[in-house]
Formats: C-alpha cells, sequence, structure tokens
C-alpha cells in the first residue's frame, strides 16, 4: 500500500482529524492478507503525523488488528466465561480438527486463521465463533464442518468467476 492510498483512507475518514484506529482498520482491510504491514507502518505515521510507536502502539492494543499477515477469513473464538461454560472447548477441538490448526494459526493454504477474543458481544447465543464479520452462535460440534465449507465453497465459486470457468457440465 502506499502512501497516497493511505491518506485517501485517512481523510475519508475524517477531512480534519483521522482517527488512527479507524485508519488502521481500514487499511488492514483493504490488505489481502489483513495486516498492517511495517511498510504500512510507516506511511500511516507519515500521512497522519504522528510516530511508528504510537502506531504500533495502537494497532498492538486492539486484538482486531494484526501486525502479521492472517488467512482470508478469520475465525474468532470467544473465550470468555459465558461461551467457557457453554462448550467452548468442543468448538476449539472441532475446529481443529475440520482445519487443522489451532488458535494463532493458520491453514496451509492461507483460507483461515483462527484467533481467541475476550467477547463478540454474543452471550446470548454462546458458544459462539465470528468468521469475517458473521457470527455463529449457539453452536455444536455438527454445525462447524457445514459453516466451514460454505467459506471455502464461496471462496471456490469467486475463483470460478475470476477466472470464467464454471464446473457445470453441458
Amino acid at each position: 500500500m502506499n502512501l497516497s492510498q493511505i491518506n485517501e483512507i485517512a481523510f475519508e475518514a475524517d477531512d480534519r482529524y483521522p482517527p488512527l484506529l479507524q485508519v488502521l482498520l481500514a487499511v488492514q482491510d483493504e490488505n489481502p492478507n489483513h495486516y498492517i504491514s511495517e511498510s504500512a507502518v510507516g506511511e500511516i505515521a507519515r500521512a497522519l503525523h504522528v510516530t511508528r510507536g504510537r502506531v504500533y502502539s495502537t494497532a498492538s492494543f486492539y486484538s482486531e488488528i494484526s501486525l502479521t499477515p492472517r488467512g482470508r477469513n478469520i475465525i474468532r473464538v470467544c473465550i470468555n466465561a459465558p461461551c467457557e461454560n457453554a462448550g467452548k472447548k468442543e468448538i476449539l477441538e472441532a475446529l481443529k480438527e475440520i482445519l487443522g490448526i489451532t488458535i494463532g494459526e493458520t491453514t496451509d493454504d492461507g483460507e483461515f486463521t483462527m484467533e481467541s477474543v475476550n467477547c463478540l458481544g454474543a452471550c446470548y447465543m454462546s458458544p459462539a465463533i465470528k468468521i469475517n464479520d458473521q457470527i455463529f452462535g449457539d453452536l455444536t460440534r455438527e454445525d462447524l464442518p457445514g459453516i466451514i465449507q460454505k467459506f471455502r465453497k464461496e471462496r471456490k465459486e469467486e475463483e470460478e468467476h475470476a477466472t470464467g470457468e464454471s464446473s457445470i457440465d453441458f
């Protein structure tokens, strides 16, 4: 990402005083690997006239922001008491079986990264996970293969659409 792109994001956020957190999230969303790169830190600091240290401290404070590359789909697993008591451990075990990863890891194909969060704001439907911007709650082990398959299918359809290929036989 270059300085002009970061400036554009920064000043779309607020013409006069762009909030650093909002800019970090927007830049991260634009990155295909869903993280703030080393070069982006420098560009953000220059664009907002703040120190690199301030950018790093803000980025590292929020669990929603990553300074390392992540998968295409981010799975956030709630580790707060309501989800813990409702079966979070079983959900984590099932995700590990399905994806072959655990908290802090990314699948070999770069499709999924699993992270823990303190709360998703979905205690009423514990246990819950969030994949990208979508929350799935009242989960059981049996729900997870279908949910993961949905995201894999979406990716396959996007790739087929991009290449103009179709899996339909004529």
